[in-house]
């Protein structure tokens, strides 16, 4: 993880992100709340007194205002390799979470810290050679009831290819098929976990939305998620 190809794009990500989805018809927001209204999802009814949530390689902090929303009692901690996109995420939300920094090696926290890891489509900025390691250490950091939540992009939607392609910040991406993300995190120590596919319809379909709960398991959506217990 290279720590200073993160803090080039720092102050900018909101706008690349925005101009490199276009084609969507929708916002960053967008697909950073679907995100966390599907994690919500996973947790109702478990954490009475609100989760511990480690977001994973949380950048600018884009997802911190929809736990707030669809999570509110959480208690959310943003970890990144970029000084600089903490600053940003720090400087805008600070008081909605703690932004800790990250040596892309061991996290600064104890075992069991968090009932939740979130990785928002990270990994495919890291070599797969690395993920196993990294998937271990956010098992270490997890209780024994915890989850692993991961979304990826999709490398097989012709769309979201496009999009990585001509994103300046994925320039040295490579896109992380579900079949690697399982064994990546089988070799971590998880047991098998979910994978559903998601977003199939761009907005101006968004009508068609509420089909998608029946084609999760279709891989033609533009990102997929994967989640696993920690066993």
């Amino acid at each position: 993880m290279d720590e200073a190809e993160f803090d080039r794009f720092a102050d900018e990500y909101r706008a690349l992100h925005a101009a490199n989805i276009r084609l969507s018809g929708e916002s960053p927001e967008f697909f950073a709340e679907y995100k966390v209204a599907d994690v919500a999802a996973l947790l109702a009814g478990r954490f009475a007194d609100g989760p511990a949530i480690l977001d994973f390689g949380a950048g600018v902090g884009t997802s911190v205002p929809y736990f707030r929303k669809h999570l509110p009692r959480c208690r959310l901690t943003c970890l990144d390799v970029s000084r600089r996109s903490l600053e940003v995420g720090r400087g805008r939300f600070g008081d909605q979470a703690e932004f800790v920094h990250f040596t892309g090696t061991r996290a600064p926290f104890a075992d069991g810290t968090f009932d939740l890891v979130f990785f928002a489509c990270v990994l495919h900025h890291i070599p797969s050679a690395e993920h196993p390691a990294l998937l271990a250490e956010a098992r270490r950091v997890l209780r024994s009831h915890g989850m692993l939540v991961v979304f990826e992009h999709n490398p097989y939607n012709p769309l979201t290819v496009h999009a990585v392609n001509t994103c300046p910040f994925d320039a040295n991406a490579v896109l992380l098929t579900p079949a690697r993300l399982r064994y990546s995190a089988a070799r971590a120590g998880f047991p098998a976990g979910v994978l559903r596919y998601r977003i199939f319809f761009p907005r101006a379909l968004r009508a068609l939305r509420p089909l998608e709960r029946a084609l999760r398991w279709l891989p033609l959506g533009a990102q997929y998620s994967y989640h696993a217990p920690r066993g």
